[in-house]
């Protein structure tokens, strides 16, 4: 059993479910989630008197399942972002679980 957790950006939010079904993943969940991104110290004094952090709509998918079907869903996240043209690419981490109820 493993533990997968993707983060996309609020408009990659259907192409990330359709990655799960092509994968056979059928139970997952997601939660809407602000990511941020704080400037480098050198632009700093070019935006001092704007925000320092730009917030992104992101999502976070979670799922629990077998090692098989996430190695298939990885592989499907590389493939779309090699084709996706963006700053925000998908993010992908699993971990192994040791125990469950």
């Amino acid at each position: 059993m493993k533990f997968l957790v993707i983060t996309c950006i609020k408009e990659f939010e259907k192409e990330t479910v359709n990655l799960f079904k092509k994968a056979k993943i059928t139970a997952f969940s997601n939660t809407d989630i602000n990511g941020f991104k704080t400037q480098d110290t050198e632009n700093l004094i070019s935006n001092w008197f704007s925000s320092s952090t730009d917030n992104v709509k992101s999502i976070l998918f979670f799922t629990f399942t077998d090692k098989d079907k996430i190695d298939n869903l990885l592989e499907e996240v590389k493939i779309f972002n090699q084709n996706t043209e963006s700053n925000n690419p998908l993010r992908a981490v699993v971990l192994d679980v040791e125990k469950f109820v």
